[in-house]
């Protein structure tokens, strides 16, 4: 693929824009950016916060653990933390570094501090609203769209950024085009790309998430799903879903080392990228083939995600064990034939397993998609695929991306209502 074309160009602008370092699950996280953010506007400490968060927002708050908060779930601690120890110019990062004094402080401010959580009715799926307040004073931040996206900076004053939210989500000046994503691009683009354009980007995913990998394996956190499945088996698929799935215990449990996501989602980050590095581990695969392994997988992800959006009721995981699966199938050799039965055996298996927020279960899920997404490859190499016309496979594997795509950001609507209101209705 020629390096100074527009497709080359967009898919280098999508990785450098995905592939980003995150601590803690995105949307806590995200939280605690809007409201040191809002704090940071205010001027002061509030005395007052009063949280307006979207369903999806609220479901993949409830459960997780926020990162330095000894242990703490929920948006209250979220919020909390941002205001109180969190760098409002750190992005995703924001409470990566929030002092031990600040972090044994956390429990007194909530104690004193009013923190009002309401519900926010909105076309976007992610959405987010923190005011604080002290005194006669007041700062408001919003956030929509995507998990650092601002779109509005007010005070009791005046409002000082405003800019339009469109019902698509699709709300970044200047976005890279993700339909030029296709997974024959992909495969050229993985194959002919200059390393050098993307080793940094791939070194980061590679250091991060296997340290966290590794965490997960050392300490108790959650279930314990990866330690659970090694108990279970030594054997390289085993090991595959085990990696992924131990970062996401560690993540989920309030582990305060970063990964690098994908597709705004440190899970699907780690999905992605762990079961491809120890297969090419296995296999003996050197620094290059790996690269473009990951390159693959990365960028399958974020298309198979892309008619979705960054939050539903369908678990994310399904498109990045898909995008897995297709990154082993190029380590094993595969073309981009062998990639394309792969994912599109994978979604047909597995698509529909549902979002219920981020949670210690999560990395069960994660292990699942990866056994299929594994398994999909398998499929294809043993000469079996799934045709046009069962379920929901149609005949070529964008057709079925998109039909796939369509179960999750449209068909699934009704669930993801229910879920909310299911999780949300004793609290």
């Amino acid at each position: 693929m020629n390096r100074n074309s527009m497709i080359y160009e967009t898919y280098v602008r999508i990785l450098s824009r995905e592939l980003v370092c995150a601590m803690g699950c995105t949307e806590p996280i995200a939280l605690a950016y809007c409201a040191a953010k809002a704090r940071s506007v205010l001027g002061s400490r509030p005395e007052r916060i009063k949280v307006e968060a979207s369903g999806n927002i609220i479901k993949n708050v409830k459960s997780v653990v926020v990162p330095n908060t000894c242990g703490r779930r929920g948006l209250a601690a979220a919020a909390a933390i941002g205001v109180l120890g969190g760098d409002e110019n750190a992005s995703l990062q924001v409470i990566a570094k929030v002092p031990d004094e600040t972090k044994e402080a956390l429990g007194a401010f909530l104690d004193r501090t009013a923190i009002e959580i309401k519900p926010l009715e909105s076309d976007c799926l992610l959405d987010m609203i923190v005011t604080v307040y002290k005194g006669d004073s007041w700062a408001k931040v919003r956030i929509a769209g995507e998990h650092t996206n601002i779109v509005l900076i007010e005070t009791d004053e005046k409002v000082l950024f405003e800019k339009d939210v469109k019902e698509s989500e699709e709300v970044e000046e200047d976005l890279p085009d993700y339909d030029l994503l296709t997974v024959k691009d992909i495969y050229e683009f993985a194959c002919t790309c200059d390393l050098e354009d993307v080793r940094q980007i791939l070194d980061r995913q590679i250091e991060l998430n296997t340290a966290i990998s590794q965490e997960g394996f050392r300490h108790d956190y959650g279930a314990n799903i990866g330690k659970v499945l090694l108990k279970t088996g030594n054997d390289i698929r085993t090991r595959a879903k085990a990696s992924a799935a131990a970062g996401s215990d560690a993540r989920m449990n309030g582990c305060e080392l970063p990964v690098v996501i994908c597709s705004g989602s440190g899970n699907q980050g780690m999905t992605a990228s762990l079961p491809v590095i120890e297969y090419a581990r296995e296999l003996g695969a050197d620094r290059e083939k790996l690269y473009r392994a990951l390159l693959i997988s990365n960028l399958i992800t974020l298309h198979a995600k892309n008619d979705i959006g960054r939050l539903s009721a369908y678990c994310g995981a399904v498109s990045a064990g898909a995008g897995a699966g297709a990154g082993i199938a190029f380590l094993y050799g595969g073309d981009e034939t062998d990639i394309s039965h792969t994912i599109v055996n994978a979604l047909a298996i597995s698509s529909g397993i549902v979002c219920d927020g981020a949670k210690s279960s999560c990395a069960a899920k994660i292990a699942t998609a990866v056994d299929t997404g594994i398994f999909g490859y398998e499929m294809y190499r043993n000469g079996q695929q799934f045709y046009d016309g069962d379920g929901l496979v149609l005949k070529g594997v964008e057709n079925s991306i998109r039909n796939f795509g369509r179960l999750g950001r449209v068909g699934m609507q009704g669930t993801d209502h229910e879920i909310i209101a299911m999780m949300t209705e004793h609290t």
